[in-house]
């Protein structure tokens, strides 16, 4: 495992808006990002998407890595579902889940976690 990477966003949120443009550039589907600080230790923020087959949610998972590395954004764990329904990248204070759009709807996570702050994106 690579080193730790230290950085001055401490809280995430930079990192999470950089993922997200990461996601979008793979015509990922409505992207967002809640802030969970100030209602969960889990992490800072969640970012969830979806595509629309598993093909497109393997290559989204992919482009988040590929970038991730090169930004020197720091992956801790990822869980890929054998079926590419469902794709969970742990940054850390950034958790990002890409469905399918059957599987997002399935478990609605916007839903669990409705009272967290949607963060604004630049339309794409």
């Amino acid at each position: 495992m690579e080193d730790t990477i230290k950085t001055k966003n401490t809280t995430g949120l930079s990192d999470a808006k950089k993922i997200a443009k990461f996601a979008q550039e793979k015509q990922a589907k409505d992207v967002v990002i809640l802030d969970l600080k100030k209602i969960s230790t889990i992490c800072n923020y969640y970012l969830i998407c979806s595509g629309d087959s598993t093909t497109q949610v393997k290559a989204i998972y992919d482009q988040i890595i590929r970038k991730s590395k090169k930004e020197k954004i720091q992956v801790q764990h990822s869980e890929v579902d054998k079926t590419y329904n469902w794709i969970l990248i742990d940054f850390s204070n950034v958790i990002v889940h890409i469905f399918t759009e059957n599987a997002r709807e399935f478990y609605n996570l916007e839903y669990l976690w409705r009272q967290a702050k949607k963060i604004s994106l630049p339309k794409k």
